[in-house]
């Protein structure tokens, strides 16, 4: 079976766009983009350099008093005709965003309807941003609080979802009335690429969303630039701290969204089922590499082994392979490297007692070429083992046996994690009780991803970051709060 390239000439030619204007080239290092189904270089990139961040934040501060001046129903009008864009795109879109991570092309129209989405509803609270009074004492006064703009916010994105990565911040730091240098990154640019010309096309003023694409000498260029009032990032927790120590040198405040090693527990009353496939999705949403991934299993005793067996069998109609074929399920992961890391992990899990369900192994053949790891499932996992506390960031599961309600809550909040947690049951006071106790900043019950839309709040507790993105709570993130005294007496 021969494999499908990307096809060049329909890969995006503008790594910058600075001021309105398309660039293509940085004054960076080039880089070969690697197509992670073949191992295939797509394309080589100039990056960006430091003198290219330079001019891009220059760009959006001569944009930002204007932006933050336009009223909010035309910053409304101009997000609608945005997500009007993507969504006639998305079938454009998607093979960009196969080729640039190995993501199913199955999945690529449903991210641009999503990203969409999220400019729709942030759209919508653009012209709705409002202040309020205070009721003082000590003299008469009137007073009242305004939420501002920070002014020019860097959004660094990851390579495993960056359309959606983008979209989640763009779009409520746009509505809040602030400009943009967006980092798109060197391992998976070109669906970011193509935004920051769509979002150009739409008819955005030059400067208030600029791009430059590269690596991590970029992004240090946007942390440590003081033209830059606040970083987004979503990344690793190390990459995060580098990020920290040196935000920590001009006090600039930073949103992080980390990654995860989230628990999913099923209890004996669930509707099995379901569970088991919402259990396996774990494994396979974003090829294994999604941060709020359900990959740590706690199940009942009672039920441990019919779940297992009900894993086993379903990971067998998986079907892996080139993510530009139609009926393929799950595609490869990100890098040589990568895979060369997750399977170390899962050498060292089974070596540590781990007993292999399903999976372990490279797949060779007509997959030789590519980085594809079939779904993994462990069991038996030793809770304090690597491969339980460690996100492995691949398509594996390691599942752990409990025996009482207080002991599932104690596995689950035994890590240095906490960005989601998923409870199976069909006893709805178990429902609410456990998700009460979960350290996670957003638990779901009878779900496996459906709660990720705009309109609710999504972040991390712990060692996966602070802050949220979606809901009002997302567009708070972007808004500095200024209170206003006036003396009545004067």
């Amino acid at each position: 079976m021969a494999f499908q390239q990307p096809a060049v000439e329909s890969l995006p030619r503008y790594p910058l766009i600075i001021g309105g204007v398309l660039e293509e080239r940085g004054v960076g290092e080039t880089f070969a983009h690697i197509y992670p189904g073949s191992g295939v270089v797509t394309r080589e990139i100039r990056a960006a350099g430091p003198a290219d961040v330079e001019r891009a934040v220059e760009a959006a501060q001569a944009a930002f008093p204007a932006w933050r001046s336009l009223s909010g129903d035309k910053r409304r009008d101009l997000m609608f005709k945005l997500a009007a864009i993507i969504e006639a795109q998305a079938q454009e879109m998607a093979p960009l965003l196969t080729a640039e991570n190995g993501s199913i092309i199955l999945a690529g129209p449903h991210m641009s309807y999503d990203a969409a989405q999220k400019f729709r509803y942030y759209g919508g609270w653009s012209d709705k941003i409002e202040g309020r009074t205070v009721a003082t004492w000590g003299g008469a006064a009137h007073d009242y609080v305004a939420y501002e703009p920070y002014g020019v916010v860097g959004v660094i994105v990851p390579w495993n979802g960056p359309l959606f990565a983008t979209t989640m911040v763009l779009a409520p730091a746009l509505a809040a009335g602030n400009c943009i240098v967006l980092k798109a990154p060197d391992l998976a640019p070109y669906s970011v690429m193509r935004l920051a010309e769509l979002i150009r096309d739409a008819g955005f003023p030059p400067g208030v969303v600029n791009l430059v694409t590269g690596g991590a000498a970029v992004g240090a260029a946007m942390v440590s630039h003081p033209g830059i009032g606040k970083i987004e990032f979503i990344g690793s927790g190390a990459t995060a701290k580098t990020i920290l120590a040196n935000a920590a040198q001009s006090l600039k405040p930073v949103g992080l969204e980390l990654g995860g090693k989230s628990a999913v527990i099923v209890f004996a009353d669930a509707d099995l089922q379901p569970a088991a496939k919402r259990g396996l999705s774990g494994a396979v949403s974003a090829n294994g590499q999604g941060c709020v991934n359900g990959t740590r299993l706690l199940v009942e005793r009672h039920i441990y082994e019919p779940y297992l067996q009900m894993l086993e069998a379903m990971a067998g109609h998986i079907k892996v392979g080139d993510p530009y074929a139609a009926d393929t399920i799950m595609g490869p992961v990100i890098s040589e490297t990568a895979l060369g890391r997750i399977s170390g992990m899962v050498d060292r899990g089974i070596a540590a007692g781990g007993r292999v369900v399903v999976g372990g192994e490279r797949l060779g053949g007509d997959h030789a070429q590519g980085y594809f790891l079939p779904i993994t499932v462990l069991a038996d996992v030793d809770p304090t083992s690597e491969i339980a506390r460690t996100e492995v960031f691949g398509p594996v599961l390691v599942v752990t046996p409990f025996d009482s309600e207080e002991e599932a809550i104690a596995l689950a909040n035994d890590s240095d994690y906490g960005l989601g947690a998923y409870v199976h049951t069909t006893n709805l006071a178990r429902a609410h009780r456990v998700a009460a106790q979960m350290l996670a900043g957003q638990v779901q019950v009878n779900g496996a991803g459906e709660a990720m839309t705009p309109c609710v709040p999504f972040g991390g507790m712990k060692h996966s970051g602070h802050g949220r993105l979606g809901g009002i709570e997302g567009l708070r993130e972007f808004q500095q709060v200024k209170n206003v005294w006036i003396n009545l007496q004067a």
